[in-house]
């Protein structure tokens, strides 16, 4: 397949949904959104990427999710379940939603959001809605019953479990009582709605020219559904620890590299089952996305391993992975799929090989191309099916990146760019994002806005209140500034 048809010289925007606006503490699906959506119609960006959608555990990254096919609750929009009369507005009118302005407060939502979403189930009548749901989402049962035995055992993880909950046997499910029967469908309720809504808002982005790249995280989390469930698909010893798990060696993000701590997959299983769990978990993501990125695709051709009790990433070992057996086995399942591969971090002969024969775009990131060894990072050798950004959720802003870079990086920006001032390059890097070759040009709102390290959504190998926590002011979004995102966009050829 050539995803240069998915990519036509066209633009667009990075916001995660929690960054969005709202009274209630976090980033919804409700009006906010929908007028998000108008903001990028009127803006000329034909793409919204956001993060994964799954629940969050301890940190809050949606890339350690409960579950890589259930949605996070958390984006539920209230104001849509009153107009639905499941709630009312004195149920959470008075509710202290955070402690900071602009930022998420994970634990507020956490000690208050679940007795919310609990009054608007007790609320809801329609059980053959929730029935329906059941059986055409393959997957919920298990993370149904994952969630309600969770909530039994404290809210630990599985690995921690008494018995018989522990390990995963389908008969669990037919001894289960009233209560934890009671739970299965409160979170069926959960999932039914997060569902209904978000396909409500895709429709109202379609209709306005506006299609949606969601994200893949390659690895899934311990403390999951998924592993639970499926543990002879993972790397984990006799008693269902990993013994090695994943990361990456140090980097631009880290001297000593990141220990991401996800169980490895074994791809050996994987291959014996032609990857039906990729391909369920592909098809399910198509369903919910125009694009899809895969995070961190250099480790289908080879994975990096982490002795399990090691303190830094430094120690581990390139092991092969799947390689093109696993692009022509999703290849055949999804077709016509478009997919970005993230193939960002330390590339070899074996990855660029790969990126070549899967035809899918790869990622350049302009705040790399002027301190990389690499000529390829240079975006005077840009190809056009490539997808360029100026920073994604990992970086600094463009402003806070011209304040910590290195005096040798940003001097050889300027001197590309063509400016003679550091306040000059949120402006020139983005000018230059539109203006290179790369068919797909996505910009973070927080660069077109010109903010700040405060705005940055994550620090790499760091656990803070400040990761996945940012949050776009309700003011913020200006005509002034749609108005200009069109021009440039325009003046690029990048246009709706």
């Amino acid at each position: 397949m050539d995803n240069k048809s998915y990519f036509n010289r066209s633009s667009g925007v990075l916001l995660p949904v929690f960054s969005l606006p709202s009274p209630y503490g976090i980033g919804s699906f409700g009006k906010e959104a929908m007028q998000w959506v108008d903001f990028l119609s009127e803006a000329k960006q034909r793409y919204w990427q956001i993060l994964p959608l799954g629940p969050v555990g301890f940190g809050a990254s949606p890339y350690q999710s409960l579950s890589a096919f259930a949605g996070n609750p958390y984006y539920i929009d209230l104001d849509i379940l009153c107009n639905e009369g499941l709630l009312a507005q004195k149920d959470f009118k008075d509710i202290n939603w955070g402690r900071v302005e602009n930022r998420v407060d994970y634990s507020a939502l956490y000690n208050f959001r679940e007795p919310v979403l609990r009054k608007a189930f007790s609320n809801f009548k329609d059980e053959a809605a929730l029935d329906e749901f059941i059986s055409h989402n393959h997957w919920f049962l298990d993370y149904g019953l994952y969630m309600a035995v969770k909530a039994s055992q404290k809210n630990r993880s599985w690995i921690e479990w008494d018995e018989p909950w522990r390990l995963f046997r389908s008969e669990l499910l037919s001894g289960i009582g009233k209560e934890m029967q009671k739970e299965i469908r409160y979170h069926a309720f959960l999932q039914y709605q997060f569902l209904k809504q978000y396909r409500s808002l895709r429709a109202y982005a379609k209709e306005r020219g506006v299609r949606i790249i969601g994200d893949i995280p390659i690895y899934v989390s311990l403390d999951s559904a998924d592993v639970w469930k499926n543990p002879e698909l993972f790397q984990l010893d006799k008693n269902s620890y990993p013994s090695e798990v994943a990361g990456v060696p140090p980097d631009f993000f880290s001297s000593d590299g990141q220990i991401w701590g996800n169980p490895l997959y074994d791809w050996e299983a994987h291959v014996e089952t032609g990857f039906e769990w990729w391909i369920r978990r592909l098809k399910s993501n198509f369903e919910l996305y125009d694009v899809v990125r895969i995070d961190h695709f250099r480790g289908l051709e080879s994975y990096y391993v982490i002795g399990r009790d090691e303190k830094t990433a430094a120690n581990g070992r390139w092991v092969k992975g799947p390689g093109m057996d696993f692009v022509n086995a999703i290849r055949q399942a999804v077709p016509k799929a478009g997919i970005i591969a993230e193939d960002l971090g330390f590339l070899t002969h074996g990855v660029r090989k790969l990126l070549r024969e899967s035809a899918f775009p790869g990622m350049k990131v302009l705040q790399y191309a002027f301190d990389s060894e690499d000529p390829e990072d240079h975006p005077d050798m840009y190809t056009e099916n490539t997808v360029v950004y100026t920073g994604t959720h990992d970086n600094e802003t463009i402003k806070g990146w011209s304040k910590t870079a290195d005096l040798k990086s940003c001097q050889s920006a300027m001197e590309y760019l063509n400016i003679s001032q550091k306040s000059g390059l949120p402006q020139a890097m983005m000018r230059e994002c539109m203006r290179c070759r790369a068919n797909l040009a996505i910009i973070p709102m927080q660069d077109w806005l010109e903010l700040d390290s405060y705005a940055r959504i994550n620090t790499p190998s760091t656990v803070s209140p400040y990761n996945w926590s940012w949050r776009l002011g309700k003011n913020m979004l200006s005509g002034n500034l749609a108005e200009y995102m069109a021009e440039l966009t325009s003046l690029y050829g990048r246009s709706l």
